[in-house]
C-alpha cells in the first residue's frame, strides 16, 4: 500500500507527473477563487457602505426641509427603523461599545447590521436589511472549472491506463510467461505500442517452439544410437572394455540430459523444486557427474563450515559441475581447489585471467575459442535463480569463482 501511494506521487513516473500537475492546477484554481471571492465581497461591502452614507445624507436633508423622517424612502431602501429618540438604551449602548464616531456608528450584532445616527436634529437606530450579494456567477464559474479539470484528469488517466496494463504484461513476459495477450482495439499511440509488442511476443513464441522442437528431435535421435551402442557393448567379451564402453555411453546420456537442462535454463522454461540441501552434498553429486577416474587426485575439497541452501538439486549440481569442469579444463595443472566456508563456496585453479570483463562471459555464446561460450552463462543463470552472488577474482596467479548467499537472502 505504501509503495502504491508513493508511485501515485512519484515525479519519476508518468502517473505521478500527471497527478502533480493536476494537484498544482487544483490548488491554484482554489486560491484564485478565494482571492476573487474576497475581492468581490470587499467590493460588495464598499457599495453597501456607500449606499448607507447616501441614505443617511438624504435623511438629514429631508429632515432639514420637512422636519420629519421619510419612512417611505427607508422602506424602499429595505431599511427598518428600530428606535427613534434614543428610547432603546440597551441597544444604543451595545452599538456604541463597538466604537466609531459618536454621531454615526455601524455595527454588526447577532447577524444584524445596525446604523446609529446621533446628531442635534434627531436620534435614530436603523437596521439595514440589505446584505452583500453572494457571488453566484463566480461560484458557478469555479465549480464549472473544477468539473472540467476533474473530467480532463479522468480522461487522461483512462487514456494512459493501457500503458500500465502493458507494463504488467511485459513483466510477466520477462519472468518467462509467454501466454500473455496485450492486443488493443483502440486507435492511439499506446494501442499501437501494445499491438506491436503482442506481434513480437507471437514471433518469439514461434521461434522458441521451433527451437525446442529441433532440440528435442536432435536429442531423441541421439538417444537411439546410444541405446544401440549400449546393447552392442554387452556383446564384448572383455570386462574391462565392456565397462569402459558402458562409461562412455552413460556419459553421453548424461550430456544429453544436461543439454536439455541447459535449454530449459536458457529459455526459462522450467519449474524449480526448491528443497534444503547441504552444499557438500551438492559438490559430491557434481563430482560424480564428471565420472573422473581419480577425482581425489584432481579435486581438493576443504569443508571449513558446511551450510544448507534452499536449492533445486539438479540445477545447482549442474552449475557446480560446470565450475569444476571449467577449472580442470582451463587450469594450468588441470586441478582445482574447492573451499566451503559459512555461506559461500569458492573454486580456485592456477591459470590465466579472463581476457574481458566478467559481464561479457555472462552472455550466451560469447567469444570463446574452447567451447560454445555457455558455461559461465549457465552458472550465472542458475545463480540468479537461487538468489546467489556469482563473483570472479584473480589473485596470485589463481582464477577464483565464488558462489555466495546474498546478504539477507533465504536460508
Amino acid at each position: 500500500m505504501k509503495n502504491g501511494a508513493l508511485s501515485l506521487f512519484s515525479i519519476n513516473s508518468l502517473r505521478g507527473k500527471i497527478n502533480l500537475i493536476f494537484s498544482i492546477s487544483f490548488i491554484l484554481l482554489v486560491m484564485l477563487f478565494m482571492v476573487l471571492r474576497q475581492s468581490s465581497e470587499r467590493y460588495a461591502m464598499h457599495e453597501l457602505e456607500m449606499q448607507e452614507r447616501a441614505n443617511i445624507h438624504y435623511l438629514y436633508l429631508y429632515y432639514m426641509k420637512y422636519g420629519t423622517i421619510d419612512r417611505d424612502y427607508l422602506l424602499s431602501q429595505n431599511i427598518r427603523i428600530v428606535d427613534i429618540g434614543g428610547k432603546n438604551l440597551r441597544l444604543r449602548k451595545e452599538i456604541e461599545s463597538r466604537g466609531g464616531s459618536s454621531r454615526f456608528i455601524v455595527a454588526n450584532i447577532r447577524l444584524h447590521r445596525y446604523i446609529l445616527i446621533n446628531n442635534d436634529r434627531f436620534k435614530l437606530i436603523l437596521e439595514n436589511l440589505n446584505r452583500p450579494k453572494f457571488p453566484i456567477e463566480l461560484t458557478i464559474s469555479f465549480l464549472g472549472a473544477m468539473l472540467l479539470l476533474l473530467l480532463l484528469y479522468i480522461w487522461i488517466i483512462r487514456s494512459i491506463n493501457p500503458l500500465f496494463e502493458l507494463k504488467r504484461e511485459i513483466i510477466k513476459f520477462s519472468e518467462g510467461n509467454l501466454d500473455i495477450d496485450c492486443k488493443s482495439d483502440k486507435r492511439d499511440e499506446i494501442a499501437d505500442l501494445a499491438n506491436a509488442f503482442d506481434d513480437a511476443v507471437d514471433k518469439i513464441k514461434t521461434l522458441l517452439r521451433s527451437r525446442q522442437l529441433l532440440l528435442r528431435a536432435v536429442m531423441h535421435e541421439l538417444k537411439t544410437p546410444i541405446a544401440k551402442g549400449r546393447l552392442l557393448s554387452e556383446m564384448i567379451g572383455e570386462d574391462c572394455k565392456k565397462e569402459r564402453f558402458h562409461t562412455i555411453f552413460e556419459r553421453l546420456n548424461l550430456l544429453i540430459d544436461e543439454f536439455a537442462k541447459v535449454e530449459q535454463v536458457s529459455s526459462r522454461n522450467f519449474d524449480t523444486d526448491m528443497r534444503p540441501y547441504k552444499m557438500s552434498d551438492i559438490v559430491d553429486a557434481s563430482i560424480d557427474m564428471l565420472m573422473l577416474e581419480e577425482p581425489k587426485r584432481d579435486i581438493h575439497m576443504v569443508v571449513k563450515r558446511d551450510f544448507t541452501l534452499q536449492a533445486d538439486f539438479d540445477l545447482l549440481t549442474l552449475a557446480v559441475k560446470n565450475l569444476i569442469d571449467n577449472g580442470m579444463k582451463y587450469g594450468k595443472e588441470h586441478k582445482i581447489d574447492i573451499l566451503i566456508d559459512t555461506d559461500s563456496i569458492s573454486f580456485a585453479n592456477k591459470g590465466e585471467p579472463l581476457k574481458g570483463e566478467i559481464e561479457e562471459y555472462f552472455l550466451p555464446f560469447h567469444d570463446s575459442q574452447n567451447g560454445l561460450g555457455l558455461g559461465l552463462y549457465i552458472v550465472k543463470s542458475i545463480a540468479d535463480i537461487h538468489d546467489l552472488d556469482f563473483i570472479y577474482r584473480y589473485e596470485n596467479g589463481r582464477v577464483i569463482f565464488i558462489l555466495s548467499k546474498k546478504v539477507g537472502g533465504a536460508m
